[in-house]
């Protein structure tokens, strides 16, 4: 007869745990490291908590959502006084900060319909103006004078003295640098004057690109 397969279970092999065998294997000196970097870094974490909370009681308690002041208990009255100075001073740099909020604002909605009002009557002028030679860069430098104000510091160009290309480009620099908006509202222009010369500056821009690509190249 054939021998019975034993039916006694087989010894289990035992999972290692590298953790604990690492300080089975290192012995007492591995524990003493673990032992004293554990010890090192309660240490550092209690520090940072003293730390945070000196840096609380110097400053005081955080302000509430609503931004009143906030009383803390046992503190002195010199400490409080200072907190509170401290609160009033950040209460009024947000009151003005927001009221210079409140009046730009203001004034962008007043601009804007302004804007709305003139440009009726200034587009209309403009348009006239450029009527026949939208893209001619000649015939818009040379008639520049009735579309701007008196007092843009604009010099009249006669159509002869813009028969050669270099003369159109200087004139065009010298308009460019007269009625950029930038230039304009430096010089303290007002709306309608800011108006023209955005509208004036984009028709001689598209005009420039023209007869440069056409006569400079």
């Amino acid at each position: 007869m054939g021998s019975r397969p034993s039916s006694a279970p087989r010894p289990r092999a035992t999972a290692s745990d590298p953790v604990f065998d690492g300080q089975n294997k290192g012995g007492p000196e591995v524990a003493r490291r673990t032992s004293v970097g554990s010890s090192s870094s309660m240490k550092k974490a209690s520090s940072t908590a003293n730390i945070v909370d000196d840096l609380s009681s110097i400053f005081g308690a955080a302000a509430s959502p609503s931004g009143e002041f906030q009383e803390v208990e046992g503190e002195t009255e010199e400490r409080r006084r200072a907190r509170l100075e401290r609160h009033q001073r950040t209460q009024e740099r947000a009151a003005k900060a927001l009221a210079e909020k409140n009046q730009r604002d203001l004034q962008v909605q007043k601009e804007q319909a302004e804007r709305h009002r003139i440009a009726e009557t200034l587009d209309a002028e403009i348009k006239r103006w450029a009527a026949g030679k939208e893209g001619n860069l000649r015939a818009l430098l040379s008639t520049l004078q009735y579309v701007l104000w008196p007092e843009c510091g604009w010099q009249p160009v006669s159509l002869t003295d813009l028969i050669t290309a270099a003369a159109v480009k200087k004139a065009y620099r010298k308009a460019t640098l007269c009625i950029h908006p930038d230039k304009v509202q430096q010089k303290g222009a007002n709306l309608q004057q800011k108006y023209v010369s955005e509208k004036v500056f984009d028709l001689l821009k598209e005009a420039w690109n023209k007869f440069n690509s056409e006569e400079l190249f």
